[in-house]
């Protein structure tokens, strides 16, 4: 959302500077101590992204030191709004846009059409100072998109279509070095956008620099991309090396919790790298389906993030907490969300989480439950049928993949490859054989 905004901002004039908040040392979202150092620096347009509808005490302190502030965010609200200059959000209670399923990448592009629309009306634009081409941006809004999970209908799916077919078209100097360092080649897919592209670029922000992957999605040199995607890399692998060691621990504090028959897994420890607990949060409840809350404790604090299931509403569950006095801070959408406690809390948390969002994680529709879209017979697999499905994606949150059965097939050989993958191969009732693998199995 910002190196879409300062892209754009760039092609239309003036430019302006990202500053991405340290999470480790700033937490998430607007602080009043950064706003108001901005401000105090000269900035008298301070425009959030991804954040600040419910940052009330940092943009009042932003607003009191001289900077007008326009909050461009799609988290839900709390019943009342902070004082800002404007705040664009489509997840505003007033709100008849029918647009709340934007991630703030589509909410911060539709304010760049905006602006853009009144820049043209104006008279801003001529010979020498050329109206930009936005659709150069849309790149950027389909990775955001992907990568923050929200459902890939509607506009969305729209949105996404068009930045991968952009992305084939005009590739953007920081995908393409990041392409390169994770050996992607071809056309890039939902699929790589949100595993293999968004967690270099994010990474940065959990384990290293939090201002790498702005940088890099702004940058058009490609010598300086490379070398920003080098960094991002190395900072993934380590990422990676970090989240294997508390997911395990993680599995097996939610198993006895799920076993217990808890529907929302609340599970915190010592030590756990703040930067990384979104993504274990998100293996947690991919395991078992259900809400699950990863907290790291230290300093006599809890730093967490939470994943949901579809019809638990976990963002506003959070809202209520922190509106209950058990959150320092939290707040996010329905199916992911952040939050700050105290360690004193947590168990409080746990149980106002299980009851205000328990009976509507046992009614979800993610159930461990395989379900399935048909069956085929192994003769059936084809490449035109592949192609066939394809055209109803692109495929993700809200739209997922569809999933066939082939049934009457016996596993002729079995074999682990690589980091927890099992390559098979498969034979039917008077069929040819099938080659598989799977994938973290």
């Amino acid at each position: 959302s910002s190196a879409l905004l300062a892209r754009f901002l760039k092609m239309a004039g003036p430019k302006a500077p990202i500053y991405i908040p340290d999470r480790m040392k700033e937490g998430y979202g607007p602080n009043a101590a950064a706003l108001t150092k901005l401000a105090n620096d000269g900035a008298r347009l301070i425009i959030t992204v991804d954040c600040g509808t419910q940052a009330h005490a940092a943009l009042e302190a932003g607003g009191e030191a001289g900077a007008d502030i326009i909050v461009c965010d799609h988290h839900l609200p709390s019943d009342t709004l902070p004082r800002a200059f404007a705040i664009i959000n489509p997840n505003r209670r007033e709100d008849t846009s029918g647009l709340g399923q934007l991630c703030a990448a589509g909410v911060a592009f539709l304010l760049a059409v905006a602006v853009n629309r009144a820049l043209r009306q104006a008279g801003w634009y001529s010979a020498s100072r050329p109206e930009p081409d936005l659709m150069a941006l849309v790149p950027l809004v389909a990775l955001g998109t992907v990568a923050d999970v929200v459902p890939l209908t509607g506009p969305n799916r729209a949105l996404v279509l068009s930045g991968l077919k952009v992305m084939r078209e005009r590739p953007v100097a920081g995908l393409q070095a990041l392409m390169a360092v994770a050996g992607l080649q071809g056309a890039v897919t939902p699929y790589h956008l949100g595993f293999i592209l968004g967690p270099r670029v994010n990474a940065g922000g959990r384990v290293g620099d939090c201002g790498l992957g702005a940088e890099l999605l702004s940058t058009d040199d490609p010598g300086r991309a490379s070398a920003l995607a080098l960094q991002l890399d190395q900072f993934n692998k380590e990422r990676q090396a970090i989240e294997a060691l508390i997911l395990e621990d993680a599995l097996s504090m939610a198993q006895a919790l799920d076993q217990a028959g808890r529907q929302v897994l609340v599970i915190a420890k010592e030590g756990w790298h703040e930067g990384v607990v979104g993504i274990v949060a998100s293996r947690v409840k991919e395991r078992f389906g259900k809400p699950a809350v990863v907290i790291g404790l230290e300093g006599g604090y809890g730093k967490g993030s939470a994943r949901s299931v579809s019809g638990a509403d976990i963002g506003s569950a959070m809202t209520r907490a922190r509106e209950a006095g058990l959150l320092l801070a939290g707040g996010g959408h329905a199916m992911a969300a952040g939050l700050t406690v105290r360690p004193d809390m947590v168990e409080a948390l746990a149980d106002f989480l299980e009851q205000d969002l328990g009976a509507a994680a046992a009614d979800s529709q993610d159930t461990l439950q395989l379900e399935v879209d048909g069956a085929l017979s192994g003769e059936g697999l084809s490449p035109s049928l592949a192609v066939s499905l394809a055209a109803a994606g692109p495929f993700g949150s809200g739209n997922p993949e569809p999933v066939f059965v082939i049934p009457d097939q016996a596993l002729t050989f079995v074999k682990p490859v690589g980091d927890g993958h099992v390559r098979f191969t498969a034979r039917g009732i008077g069929e040819g054989r099938l080659g598989g693998i799977a994938f973290r199995a």
